[in-house]
């Protein structure tokens, strides 16, 4: 027996054995099917009860004389109840004020002395000119100087009881 036939006896044991094993899979499911029916028929194993929560006890300060430690200062009590604090001004929004000042970008300067303008690319890749008292940033930042390799710009932050605080910020040329 040569190649050839060997080839051919080894296809026809390869062909036989397909057979066996696909005339297993077309025998019937119902077995499986019962067994699956049964188990679902068990009842499950009984689940841990819940864990009991624990209550605690309020406290609330009752001593007019001691400060709340937990409240605003002395300090921005009395500035809350003058009114008299800082607060962002009422301007139109500008288009660099939707995007953080994180994401922004300056990207050069045009002119010179106190008529330079600086540009600023977006996150859309969209250059922007801007000057002196435009405002950046989410946090109402009103630029404050233009230099030839950065902004300086104040924004105006929450203090976190009611108040503002202003905070110094910088935008340097090619940075971000």
């Amino acid at each position: 027996m040569g190649k050839i036939g060997m080839f051919r006896g080894l296809h026809l044991v390869a062909l036989f054995g397909t057979l066996v094993v696909l005339a297993g899979c077309i025998g019937g499911t119902s077995d499986l099917q019962q067994w699956v029916a049964a188990e679902k028929k068990k009842p499950g194993p009984p689940l841990d009860p819940l864990p009991v929560l624990k209550t605690f006890e309020t406290f609330e300060y009752k001593d007019q004389d001691k400060r709340d430690p937990f409240g605003p200062s002395l300090e921005e009590q009395r500035e809350a109840a003058a009114g008299n604090g800082m607060r962002p001004d009422q301007h139109p929004k500008e288009p660099l004020e939707q995007y953080p000042l994180d994401s922004l970008k300056m990207v050069g300067t045009i002119g010179t002395g106190a008529s330079m303008e600086a540009l600023i690319k977006d996150t859309d890749g969209v250059v922007h000119r801007v000057h002196m008292h435009n405002y950046l940033g989410q946090n109402n930042g009103k630029i404050t100087a233009i230099a030839e390799n950065h902004i300086d710009l104040v924004e105006l932050v929450s203090n976190g009881s009611g108040g503002w605080m202003e905070r110094q910020a910088t935008v340097a040329l090619g940075e971000k």
